[in-house]
């Protein structure tokens, strides 16, 4: 690595400045206003699962019914102009997912040099997926539904969990943060080939083929079997407007709860795939598919 990439302030560089900070201004908000009531809770969301029920902290989005979402109080076509693109910052086309993964976990804008950075770092993680993941998931029937896969994939990953395996040595809760990066980085960098893996599985001939020289969602599209650029760039915004929707929905609320109890990233976020896997949460969507293919054969 020459000096002028290693001048260039990784992700990873870039929070563990930011992480001090923030403890601190936690431990503030907890005993300054530790005690602060922040509303009511009915009957009737306590027998619905706490729906509707505001009880967790989160910065990176919010999504206003009239004006839609913000990551980080930018909208969707701000995000557009001034995040880098797969062609340079403020180039043409959609924003990369890493630049949007930047953004919401640091607050900042980055560079494409800094998103480049995280590109390369992600590819290397995803070629740290455990080699019993993919043979496990061969075996799944091709009728199990690819959520049920899809948990399945990221629990069977969790052997590499580095949270998991630090906390069994005894290390340090000052320590908790810097592990719970490394696996949230890794569990990103392994889903696409999970994913991939599920989709090819099911549809196709189960052949998993990357090309490292794209970005994620480049890298992500040719997994699936997709080559075409026009399609790399669908996926790109796609994957950009999916990365964070509150962190009040059932999916995040579920990862953060079950994160709390200091289960690992991998396990937390199998749960929170579990809550999404619901017909009142991300099944919705393949709902509204079938209902679409309905009406279209009416």
């Amino acid at each position: 690595m020459n000096s002028s990439v290693r001048s260039i302030a990784t992700l990873k560089e870039v929070l563990e400045a930011q992480i001090p900070g923030k403890q601190a201004s936690l431990s503030a908000l907890k005993k300054d206003h530790g005690s602060v009531v922040l509303g009511e809770v009915t009957v009737d969301q306590c027998i619905g699962g706490a729906r509707g029920v505001k009880c967790m902290l989160w910065e990176t989005s919010n999504l206003d019914a009239d004006e839609g979402i913000r990551f980080r109080g930018y909208t969707i076509p701000e995000c557009q102009k001034i995040l880098p693109t797969f062609k340079g910052a403020g180039g043409e086309g959609e924003p990369l997912m890493e630049s949007l993964l930047w953004l919401l976990l640091t607050g900042d804008v980055p560079t494409k040099a800094q998103v480049d950075t995280l590109t390369a770092d992600l590819h290397q993680r995803g070629a740290n997926l455990p080699s019993h993941v993919v043979p496990l998931l061969n075996t799944l029937p091709k009728d199990m539904h690819p959520m049920t896969q899809f948990t399945i994939g990221v629990n069977a990953a969790q052997t590499g969990s580095q949270f998991a395996k630090r906390y069994a040595e005894g290390c340090p809760k000052t320590e908790y943060a810097e592990n719970t990066l490394e696996d949230v980085l890794n569990v990103i960098a392994q889903l696409p080939e999970i994913a991939a893996t599920i989709y090819r599985n099911v549809y196709y001939d189960g052949v998993v083929k990357k090309d490292d020289s794209l970005d994620y969602s480049g890298n992500f599209n040719r997994m699936l079997g997709y080559n075409d650029l026009a399609f790399d760039e669908l996926m790109r915004l796609y994957l950009c407007i999916h990365t964070d929707h509150e962190g009040g929905n059932a999916s995040a609320h579920t990862t953060h709860l079950v994160g709390s109890t200091l289960s690992d990233p991998y396990l937390s976020y199998a749960a929170g795939l579990n809550a999404l896997a619901g017909p009142l949460h991300g099944l919705a969507n393949q709902e509204v598919l079938g209902w679409i293919q309905v009406s279209d054969s009416e």
